[in-house]
């Protein structure tokens, strides 16, 4: 079996949940109660968008994310 490292963005939204979102499979997203929740959220999630792509014979997408932190003046 081959493992690939894939990034996820977490945002705490208004209702205390946490939405989980993986940039290099557009639609991937998924969420939790705690960050440890959506992170194990988001994996499955993951799993489930390549056996999709399996099964359509679509190549998996490779993960080309690059996160970097910009200072802006307020």
């Amino acid at each position: 079996m081959l493992y690939m490292n894939y990034k996820a963005f977490f945002i705490k939204g208004d209702d205390g949940y946490i939405v989980a979102e993986c940039p290099a499979i557009p639609g991937c997203v998924s969420q939790g109660k705690t960050l440890q929740e959506a992170k194990k959220n988001i994996k499955e999630a993951i799993e489930l968008c390549f056996e999709c792509y399996k099964e359509d014979k679509k190549e998996i997408p490779k993960d080309r994310t690059r996160i970097a932190e910009i200072a802006v003046a307020i």
